[in-house]
């Protein structure tokens, strides 16, 4: 059988497994909200890779009645959930979105804060495996037998306001906030009416595109280099974003490039910068 020896596979490697038996492809596709990014299924058509089964954390696998986007679920709803989607306790699973990498490393994080080791992100999601021409189906799968995932989670792989309004002053953590510099700057307005502009004190910027090319993430010798110039490999870092899906980004970047000291910061700026006494700066 094989294993994921990496958070991250490429469509030849996810081909050539696709039948393995304990293998499970998920969709964690969430409609795109940042300029410039678009669902390959926006077209009025569907595609998804053969066998894919629905993973939706934006309305099905999130905290129940949340002011806040798709935030993370409790331990027995998160295992129920993902039992029904017939995943096991030794399932490979890779998931995918429709827009490259965009939503899809929020659902890898998921597995990993519930202690699941074996999940991997598909690199460039489904347009690379349209763009190589790989076989598609018209719809995700629905039929399956329940699993018997056991969930164990590590619940400071993400974190609260709290955690974070520790870390601003902490030399042993570093902040990095992955919305563009427009809205870290306070110089573009916040897509979430009434929703503050700018950023935390001392958090530093690294806008998700970054860290990309053409889609597919950069080499692991591009992310180090990236990331040396912010934080060191001792520090924890805490990410965060609009509302905790591109700061896993960050985060999976964090991971290809060595550092294991990782949480994301849930709530992120749609609660962070909601009107109140969380300390926001514009500079």
């Amino acid at each position: 059988m094989p294993e994921l020896t990496s958070s991250i596979v490429d469509v030849d490697w996810l081909s050539q497994h696709l039948a393995t038996e304990n293998l499970l492809v998920l969709d964690a596709s969430v409609p795109p909200v940042v300029p410039g990014y678009v669902s390959i299924n926006n077209a009025g058509s569907f595609v998804a890779i053969p066998g894919a089964r629905r993973f939706d954390y934006d309305q099905q696998v999130c905290r129940p009645n949340s002011s806040l986007p798709h935030m993370m679920p409790s331990a027995e709803l998160f295992e129920a959930e993902v039992q029904k989607l017939g995943i096991n306790a030794d399932s490979l699973i890779v998931v995918y979105d429709d827009v490259g990498i965009y939503a899809s490393p929020r659902a890898w994080w998921m597995f990993r804060a519930m202690g699941h080791q074996q999940v991997a992100v598909l690199d460039g999601g489904l347009p690379a495996w349209v763009h190589a021409g790989l076989a598609t189906a018209g719809a995700v799968d629905t039929t399956f037998p329940a699993g018997n995932f056991n969930a164990k989670p590590a619940a400071e792989l993400f974190c609260d306001f709290a955690v974070v309004l520790a870390a601003l002053d902490d030399a042993n953590c570093s902040i990095l906030d992955a919305r563009s510099t427009g809205r870290f700057y306070g110089t573009a307005e916040e897509p979430r009416p009434g929703v503050r502009s700018g950023h935390m004190p001392n958090a530093k910027n690294l806008p998700f595109p970054e860290l990309l090319d053409v889609g597919m993430m950069k080499s692991a010798e591009e992310l180090r280099e990236i990331f040396s110039r912010l934080a060191s490999v001792e520090q924890k870092l805490i990410t965060s974003c609009g509302s905790g899906i591109t700061a896993c980004i960050l985060t999976l970047a964090a991971d290809l490039a060595g550092y294991d000291k990782l949480a994301v910061y849930d709530g992120s700026w749609a609660e962070w910068g909601a009107p109140g006494k969380l300390p926001v700066v514009i500079d």
